[in-house]
């Protein structure tokens, strides 16, 4: 068995208050649990309006499989959420 995790930074430019983040935040969030079926939470920066950390967690026994299903994520943000540009990101197995 194994878990994979990935850790994604956003940049939130022009963002100007915690609510607008938190909307934006969740919107991400809530779609990238449905389209793959990962378990997915903002872990840092909750404060910070032009930031957010975002973790993503996903097991099987296949890693490969699981390292493509966090980087088709990764690209699923970079082309889908323009409002939301990833800053950086890593994935790490446990």
């Amino acid at each position: 068995m194994f878990v994979a995790t990935c850790v994604i930074t956003l940049e939130l430019e022009g963002v100007r208050s915690l609510k607008e983040k938190r909307s934006i935040v969740k919107s991400v969030i809530t779609r990238l649990q449905r389209e793959f079926n990962l378990s997915v939470a903002e872990v840092d920066r909750q404060d910070a309006w032009g930031t957010a950390v975002i973790g993503l967690a996903a097991v099987g026994n296949d890693k490969a499989h699981l390292h493509r299903l966090l980087e088709k994520s990764v690209a699923w943000v970079e082309s889908q959420r323009p409002d939301a540009p990833i800053a950086d990101y890593s994935i790490e197995f446990l």
